[in-house]
C-alpha cells in the first residue's frame, strides 16, 4: 500500500502519534516537538549531507541523539579505494545545542568542539556548507571545505511511519535528492576544487523517536543520466512501511515511486555478507532491474554494550533500468551511488 499525504497538517496528534502515516512529494507535515511523548534522550535529529563527483564522495553530519551529539564528516576516494572518517561525541546534547530546524527549508545547524567547526546555512538560492576539522583522522590534518549548494526545482520523498511494537515511536524523514554543490575542499595540502555540473548529492533531514534495536537498508543517488537530472532513494527495514515505502527514482523533477525493494548481497557458507561483490537491487513491482559493482565498503562497528552499531555503507555503480510513471524506461550505467546496511542499538 502506498499511502500519498497532501493535506498541511500536524506531524503529531494530541497523543504523540503521527496524524496520518504515509509518504509526500512536498513539505506536507509540521514539525511539532511539543508533542512528542518521550523523554528526551529518546529523541533523535540529523541533517546528514553527501555528495559525489566520479572521483570522490564528501558527506557531513550534524546529529542530535538528545544524550549525545555526534558530529562526522568523510573523505571517500573513489579513484584509488580508500576513505577517512572522523567525528566528535559529546554528551548530553538534549536536542538544544546545534539549532537543528523544524522544516527543512531551514538549512541552519552549526557545531563547535577543540577540533571542529562546522556549519549549514541558508542562502540566495540554496545553501552553505562550511567546516574546518583539525586533527582530522591524524595529528595536523585538515579537512576544509567551503560549499554551496543549488536545490533543484523538484519533488522530494518525505515519510512519517510509526513503530508497530511502540506507536509514540516515529520516523520522519525527507531526502531531497540532485542537489549540486559547487566550492573547494581541501584535505590536508591537497586540493578539490569542485566545479558546476560535476558534484551532486542528497540532504537527508530525519527526526523521531525510535525504537531501541533497529536494522535499515538504504539507497541513495544523484546525478545526471541522458542531460537530466536523475537521483533515487530506496530503503525498507525501519519502522512500519504498511501505510507508504521511501522508494523513488527522481527524473526531470518528478518523483516516481517505486513498491518495495530489496538489496540481494552475496553471502559466504557460513552465512556472512561478501559486501564488496556484485549485488542486485530489484523491486516487487518490477519497474527497478539493477546490478551494483561496489568500488569500497565504508564499514564501522562499535559496541559499547548499550550502544551497538556495526554500519557497511557501500560505495560503488549501478547499471540497469527503471520504468518512470508515465512508461518511460530509462538506462543508467556505471552510475555511482551508495548503498547501506546498518543495524543500530541505541
Amino acid at each position: 500500500m502506498e499511502h500519498e499525504v497532501t493535506k498541511v497538517q500536524k506531524l503529531l496528534n494530541e497523543q504523540g502519534l503521527i496524524s496520518e502515516p504515509g509518504w509526500a512529494r512536498s513539505e506536507v507535515w509540521e514539525y511539532n516537538r511539543e508533542n512528542i511523548k518521550a523523554p528526551w534522550y529518546r529523541k533523535k535529529e540529523w541533517d546528514y549531507y553527501l555528495f559525489n563527483t566520479e572521483d570522490f564522495a564528501i558527506a557531513f553530519t550534524i546529529s542530535d541523539l538528545g544524550y549525545i551529539g555526534m558530529l562526522s564528516a568523510s573523505f571517500i576516494d573513489l579513484k584509488e579505494g580508500w576513505e577517512k572518517t572522523d567525528s566528535e561525541l559529546e554528551v548530553f546534547t538534549r536536542g538544544k545545542r546545534y539549532g537543528l530546524g523544524t522544516t527543512t527549508k531551514d538549512a541552519g545547524a552549526s557545531c563547535s568542539t577543540k577540533r571542529l567547526d562546522m556549519a549549514f546555512d541558508n542562502a540566495e538560492g540554496g545553501r552553505t556548507i562550511s567546516m574546518e576539522f583539525r586533527n582530522f583522522c591524524k595529528e595536523g590534518i585538515t579537512f576544509n571545505a567551503e560549499l554551496f549548494v543549488k536545490e533543484p526545482d523538484m519533488e522530494a520523498v518525505y515519510i512519517a511511519t510509526p513503530w508497530k511494537e511502540k506507536p509514540t515511536a516515529f520516523y520522519y524523514n525527507c531526502k531531497r535528492n540532485c542537489l549540486e554543490a559547487t566550492g573547494v575542499v581541501k584535505l590536508g595540502d591537497k586540493t578539490y576544487e569542485i566545479k558546476e555540473g560535476t558534484c551532486y548529492g542528497v540532504l537527508d533531514w530525519g527526526r523521531g523517536v525510535w525504537t531501541y534495536d533497529n536494522t535499515w537498508y538504504w539507497g541513495t543517488g544523484s546525478g545526471l543520466v541522458n542531460g537530466e537530472l536523475f537521483g533515487f532513494n530506496l530503503g525498507y527495514g525501519f519502522s512500519d512501511r504498511s501505510s507508504a515505502s521511501e522508494n523513488g527514482f527522481y527524473y526531470k523533477g518528478k518523483i516516481n515511486k517505486l513498491e518495495e525493494v530489496e538489496f540481494v548481497i552475496p553471502k559466504d557458507e557460513a552465512g556472512n555478507r561478501k559486501y564488496l561483490e556484485p549485488w542486485t537491487v530489484n523491486s516487487a513491482d518490477g519497474r527497478l532491474k539493477a546490478s551494483f559493482a561496489p568500488i569500497l565498503d565504508r564499514s564501522n562497528f562499535m559496541d559499547f554494550k548499550v550502544i551497538i552499531s556495526d554500519q557497511h555503507q557501500v560505495f560503488g555503480r549501478l547499471s540497469g533500468t527503471v520504468t518512470m510513471d508515465d512508461g518511460e524506461t530509462v538506462n543508467f550505467k556505471d552510475y555511482i551511488c551508495a548503498l547501506e546496511v546498518v543495524r543500530n542499538k541505541y
